[in-house]
């Protein structure tokens, strides 16, 4: 089964695929987001059909304290808007530190600030889809 990981930011999506066997995430060019919410939800509309997708995860920005905050409840509204609109199941997933981490591994990647900025949300998608198949593959703990 393969899964579209989102990264949900007000200024880009971090984006991510998985492997047809959903095992492995890898990273898609992040989307800078449009004026219009609408050509944001057929951009993804398309990229699933294109790319045979079957579950969307979202990352949910918890609170450190586990609680919902502002961005959170954006990134459920978002999901819940995509699961109406494009007809697949939507899941979230805890995202906390997530693009603190992927700054790291950027970082000791050698990576300019530059490149970086470019680059971290497409990254933090990749860690929320994969901390979902993780989970998908070894179940609950």
């Amino acid at each position: 089964m393969r899964l579209l990981g989102i990264d949900y930011g007000r200024k880009r999506l971090g984006l991510a695929l998985s492997d047809e066997g959903g095992i492995l995430a890898s990273p898609l060019p992040a989307r800078i987001r449009s004026r219009s919410e609408t050509d944001d939800i057929a951009f993804l509309k398309d990229l699933t059909r294109e790319r045979g997708v079957e579950r969307i995860v979202v990352g949910l920005p918890l609170n450190m304290d586990g609680s919902s905050g502002e961005m959170a409840e954006e990134a459920l509204r978002f999901a819940a808007l995509l699961e109406g609109e494009i007809g697949i199941p939507v899941a979230t997933i805890d995202e906390r530190l997530t693009s603190v981490e992927a700054d790291r591994v950027l970082i000791e990647g050698g990576f300019s600030r530059q490149r970086r900025k470019g680059l971290r949300d497409s990254l933090a998608a990749v860690l929320i889809l994969q901390a979902y198949l993780d989970r998908l593959r070894t179940g609950p703990d």
